[in-house]
């Protein structure tokens, strides 16, 4: 069965990639692999889903119809690393990541997370912006 791995923090880009990772999925007849890790210091690290959020994570997950797996590797590397081997690992067919608003400085140089995800990988990668704030 094919694969979408999709990069998740709890944040409005991170919904953003989960909502599109779902819909590619769908689309796709694929697995959904979520992957939230840590450099390690998971229990301050605002990024790292954990108690009634992770919770709610994996009930939305099962609400999908999808074959789901929630991966979160807490091995000291940064995102952009373990996302490229959780792809190799799976053999994705396609990695959703959410991107941040950036300046027009921001813009020319990219977030490093998002340049060294899109070096790193291996399959093609859709980055999707969360929707703007509602006034």
């Amino acid at each position: 069965m094919s694969v979408v791995v999709v990069g998740y923090v709890p944040h409005p880009r991170g919904r953003a990639a989960l909502e599109h990772g779902v819909l590619e999925a769908h689309r796709r007849g694929a697995s959904l692999v979520v992957v939230n890790s840590s450099r390690g210091d998971a229990l301050v690290d605002e990024e790292f889903v954990r108690g009634d959020r992770l919770r709610a994570l994996h009930d939305e997950l099962a609400a999908t119809g999808l074959t789901t797996e929630v991966r979160q590797p807490v091995r000291g590397r940064d995102a952009a690393e373990e996302l490229a081997d959780v792809c190799r690992e799976t053999g994705a067919e396609l990695l959703v990541i959410g991107l941040r608003k950036r300046s027009a400085v921001g813009k020319l140089l990219m977030g490093s997370a998002a340049q060294r995800i899109l070096l790193d990988v291996d399959c093609p990668v859709l980055g999707v912006k969360s929707p703007p704030r509602e006034a």
